[in-house]
């Protein structure tokens, strides 16, 4: 609330994680607990490792939305 800027860019990200907690839980609780290949241990392939740790597909949408448009975290 101390910088309204902010607020506005972070409000429907806010509103949509809030909606949806339970169901973004629901999808990180269920890719844990069993083992994951991605492609190796020193060298692991890099899609195989973005998969496996963007795991819910609700949260990866609400970040979607906010960065969209937006080519560095710098302009957020």
């Amino acid at each position: 609330d101390e910088n309204p800027e902010l607020k506005t860019k972070f409000a429907k990200l806010a509103q949509q994680l809030s909606e949806n907690e339970a169901a973004i839980l629901v999808e990180l609780n269920g890719a844990q607990g069993h083992s994951i290949d991605i492609g190796g241990y020193y060298h692991p392939d890099r899609e195989k490792v973005i998969q496996a740790m963007r795991s819910s597909e609700l949260f990866n949408s609400a970040l979607a939305q906010l960065t969209k448009g937006v080519d560095s975290l710098s302009e957020l």
